[in-house]
């Protein structure tokens, strides 16, 4: 369906021009705050470099069975085997379930922070120091957030992050080692100049289109038009983000040095704060028509979007892309190395979870749109439900 409607809700953050200027702040939270990190282009990087520094490629890794995939591509290439564990209908690891699943060939456990959502880190640390295993937290989804006053990443033996889904950053993902134990990890080199051009490019025009009305739109539409036909001309390669599937060629590739001015430039503090006034909002104007995933926001987390719950996401999802508003399909597929039918709450969770941007570039006018448009869809999907009935 063609976009037809008045707005333009991104689902990540925009850039700015004049972050491309802004003087760089001190970073206190993981992993900016971190001594022992490394970055890289993407989080995957880091994971697969993690089964190799850590000499995981020998055995078996316990993940969940709420994943998106690309992870345990990039655990499998490294060489590790995945196992997975038991996540329920409100994104709960059953720590019983991991418990009974560590055998002799474990040698980690994998914690997912879902979007932000601390997970229970510190019953994983204490099964992973009873069993002798490394524990991987996985914030890729969950940059800034924190468990109360813990930061996540802090607890396990690594950290993993992803930047561009948080940040308005053109790439980045980091690896960050916890403990006493320094581990001599290589200066990963910078990727292509013209890819990380590419995609600050697209973060401004998609800036310009959220402050520009449809005439930053059609602007938009057409530089993208010009240069998508100059990259083909030119045979450029583009390092796409957001892409589903690990590729062992991209593994070496390093974060850009206009990542980190970028990140850098950042009011994290502000993120988070309106990241949290955004998913609140939601909260109050669609808890009535979908039953929230969660009814509060843990102190300290930074939500990375509104889990929408409902009953057809290829309708709602239509329905939304039309009013302007790019909501995603969340973690639709199992990888195939995890058995679907032994994991029904997960299987259920794929089936209906909607993301619903509430990032820092949206206003509080911008919000009460996004919940009009939201309600309209939801609505629209239950009336189609009961004429079916």
């Amino acid at each position: 369906m063609k976009h037809s409607g008045r707005l333009f809700v991104p689902s990540l953050p925009t850039l700015w021009p004049h972050m491309l200027l802004s003087r760089p702040k001190p970073g206190e939270l993981p992993p900016f705050s971190s001594p022992n990190v490394r970055y890289f282009y993407f989080a995957r990087n880091a994971i697969w470099l993690t089964v190799k520094m850590l000499g995981l490629d020998s055995g078996e890794v316990l993940m969940p069975a709420y994943h998106h995939g690309v992870e345990v591509e990039a655990l499998v290439d490294a060489g590790a085997t995945p196992r997975f564990y038991r996540v329920g209908s409100r994104w709960d690891v059953d720590l019983d379930d991991v418990a009974r699943r560590i055998g002799p060939k474990t040698r980690a456990l994998y914690l997912t922070h879902y979007a932000g959502f601390p997970g229970p880190v510190a019953e994983m640390r204490k099964l992973a120091d009873q069993h002798g295993l490394i524990l991987i937290e996985d914030c890729a989804l969950s940059l800034l957030s924190s468990d109360g006053a813990v930061p996540l990443g802090t607890t396990g033996d690594v950290g993993i992050f992803c930047l561009y889904k948080t940040l308005p950053v053109p790439n980045g993902g980091a690896l960050v080692v916890n403990g006493p134990r320094q581990y001599s990890l290589p200066e990963p080199p910078a990727p292509p100049s013209v890819s990380t051009f590419s995609h600050t490019v697209s973060a401004l025009l998609q800036n310009l289109e959220l402050r520009g009305g449809l005439a930053g739109r059609a602007l938009r539409s057409a530089v993208r038009t010009l240069g998508h036909g100059t990259v083909k001309a030119a045979n450029i390669e583009r390092v796409a983000t957001g892409t589903q599937h690990f590729d062992r060629k991209h593994v070496d590739l390093g974060m850009s040095p206009l990542t980190k001015r970028i990140a850098q430039a950042q009011d994290l503090e502000s993120i988070v704060e309106q990241r949290r006034r955004n998913y609140f909002f939601l909260l109050g104007r669609l808890r009535d028509i979908s039953a929230p995933l969660f009814n509060q926001l843990p102190p300290g987390a930074c939500p990375l979007f509104y889990p929408l719950v409902v009953q057809d996401k290829a309708e709602v999802l239509a329905r939304l892309r039309v009013q302007g508003i790019d909501a995603i399909d969340f973690w639709k597929r199992f990888h195939p190395a995890c058995d679907a039918s032994a994991f029904p709450e997960v299987a259920q969770l794929r089936r209906s979870i909607v993301e619903i941007p509430c990032h820092q570039d949206l206003t509080p006018e911008v919000m009460a749109d996004v919940a009009q448009a939201v309600r309209e869809a939801v609505k629209s999907d239950h009336r189609s439900k009961k004429r079916a009935g």
